[in-house]
């Protein structure tokens, strides 16, 4: 039996989205005058959303990448850092609800700091929501050992999976995770 890898190389392009976040959001905030806060924001924003959408291709990327694994034949699931831990739901699911939550507030924030309107796309929020589904069904992982184990949302559009590979490498070439979301009408 062969295998597939859990991960087909995003680790080393995933952002620490919460944590940088919060820290930035603490920088912003440590300024008692609202010019300063202001021009903070203003200088942050743009990084944040760089962030924000790196890690929702990483989203993309990871129900794309679990849609192929599920057209191949049965094989183990390789390096799955998961699988044998103690399944915590609430852990599981916190940085998808974190984002949630930041694309609720941000278009506030714009307003209020920036003096500028923010759009929420749909698809944004739908795509969130959709990984959140992905990572409840599967227990986070920790009893995936074999590609057959991997449950996909009910909701989502598996045609043409097993082309979603190649789609995947060659967004990896780029090390620009956010350009998976150019993809996300494929499983959405």
């Amino acid at each position: 039996m062969q295998g597939l890898e859990f991960d087909p190389g995003f680790a080393p392009y995933i952002l620490a989205f919460r944590g940088t976040t919060e820290y930035l959001y603490a920088d912003i905030n440590r300024f008692k005058n609202f010019s300063q806060r202001k021009l903070k924001f203003k200088q942050y924003y743009k990084k944040i959303l760089e962030m924000f959408r790196n890690n929702l291709g990483f989203y993309a990327g990871c129900l794309m990448w679990a849609a192929y694994i599920k057209t191949q034949p049965e094989q183990e699931i390789l390096n799955n850092h998961c699988l044998g831990g103690e399944y915590n739901e609430e852990e599981n699911i916190s940085d998808t609800n974190f984002m949630i939550k930041f694309l609720e507030l941000f278009p506030k924030d714009m307003k209020y700091f920036a003096g500028e309107n923010y759009e929420i796309n749909p698809l944004d929020t739908k795509l969130l929501e959709l990984y959140k589904e992905f990572l409840t069904i599967n227990r986070g992982f920790v009893e995936s050992k074999l590609n057959t184990d991997i449950l996909l949302p009910a909701g989502m559009k598996t045609n043409g999976a097993e082309e979603f590979k190649s789609k995947i490498d060659e967004v990896l070439k780029t090390e620009d995770l956010s350009k998976l979301l150019e993809y996300r009408n494929m499983i959405l």
